[in-house]
């Protein structure tokens, strides 16, 4: 199996790298740090030694006097580990601690120390096209995702069929974040509805026969647990009347296709546009948490239907982004992008499309979206590889 090199680039600090499961955490860190003492809380034998007594982290260290990288994977089955490793960060600046977890969110319901700032966080995404450059195929992502876990493997969607059932039972059972599998279970299917909209969470709640506090408990966890995005709306200097709730989208392109039922008399675009827009914010989110300069990603929409998918936001850039899934450019595509220009003459605005030429419509440059996503890199600004 060949490997591929990513982009997330750690310094000499401790840090946390949180991330959905089968992103690669554990075999990225192995690589980064090869001589690293280890402690894997996903062996039953050490989370147990370890949830007993969280202090025989001091004896391992003290055992291993000249190692100075910990690597901690899988922190959050653990949490009352963190109070040593703030101690030992605080006493012993030597020691650079690498701390994985799928989610914060069990540390934090445990109360458990998140270092206190001591500790950068980072999160390692799926893989980003530009990773796999000339390797990347378009319809392959749209149907399996980027995750490194399928990517790599065989039997892509029967892995991505159990990767849904191993989250349910490993993450979502065995930590009694609900009671009630099942309804969440329903809930994954019924919100992938809702993937790169402004989601109804009580029509939701309805659907899933469930209370609309209940759904929106659910949406949390999916939340904690990183597999879904928020985007909120741009309203900086809005000068139309503008919604106000933030749009949703699954993780990755094929946990979407892969939750997200389908029928005969179904449009095959009211899945295929999602999937490709979410396709494009996986990794414009992962560009954006892997560059060392901030950039903000919103979208923005008039309460009159006006839309664009996504706003790029910086000190040195305004950047719009529509993504359709059509071959060739129509007006009303491009419409809510116009609408942008106009409130916005400074921004500049890329339209992504599945056709196979890179021209320039009303001021606006449209781009086949596989050429976009290959290109994108970590540091480099859209408008300075484009524009």
């Amino acid at each position: 199996m060949r490997e591929i090199p990513r982009f997330f680039k750690p310094g000499k600090h401790s840090f946390f790298l949180f991330g959905p499961r089968g992103t690669g955490k554990s075999t990225l860190m192995k690589k980064l740090y090869p001589n690293a003492l280890w402690v894997d809380f996903l062996k039953p034998q050490i989370e147990r030694t370890y949830l007993s007594r969280p202090e025989t982290i001091y004896d391992l260290l003290a055992a291993n006097p000249d190692i100075n990288q910990v690597v901690i994977d899988e922190v959050q089955r653990v949490p009352g580990i963190l109070t040593a490793v703030h101690d030992i960060i605080e006493s012993e600046s030597k020691r650079q601690f690498i701390l994985t977890g799928s989610s914060a969110r069990k540390i934090k319901r445990a109360g458990a120390d998140l270092l206190g700032g001591r500790a950068l966080h980072y999160t390692l995404h799926p893989f980003m096209a530009s990773e796999l450059d000339s390797e990347f195929n378009l319809s392959n992502a749209l149907q399996t995702g980027l995750l490194p876990l399928i990517y790599q493997a065989e039997s892509k969607q029967e892995i991505l069929d159990a990767y849904i059932s191993l989250y349910l039972d490993q993450e979502v059972k065995a930590e009694g974040l609900t009671r009630d599998i099942g309804n969440f279970s329903r809930f994954l299917e019924t919100f992938s509805f809702s993937h790169g909209t402004t989601p109804n969470m009580s029509n939701i709640a309805r659907e899933c026969m469930v209370s609309r506090k209940t759904a929106e408990n659910y949406l949390t966890i999916l939340e904690d647990l990183l597999l879904v995005h928020k985007l909120p709306v741009f309203t900086l200097r809005a000068k139309r009347d503008l919604i106000k709730n933030h749009k949703v989208y699954y993780f990755d392109a094929g946990v979407y296709n892969t939750l997200r039922p389908k029928g005969y008399l179904e449009n095959v675009d009211s899945i295929v546009g999602p999937c490709l827009e979410g396709l494009v914010l996986q990794n414009l989110i992962a560009w954006r948490d892997y560059s060392s300069n901030k950039n903000e990603i919103y979208f923005w929409a008039t309460r009159t239907g006006l839309e664009v998918d996504f706003i790029i936001y910086n000190e040195t850039e305004l950047l719009a982004i529509e993504v359709k899934n059509a071959t060739h450019i129509a007006p009303h595509d491009i419409k809510g992008l116009r609408a942008f220009q106009k409130d916005y003459p400074m921004s500049n605005t890329v339209f992504l499309y599945r056709g196979d030429q890179k021209i320039m419509q009303h001021g606006i440059l449209c781009i086949p979206v596989a050429d976009f996503l290959i290109k994108i890199l970590p540091n480099k600004s859209i408008s300075e590889i484009f524009l």
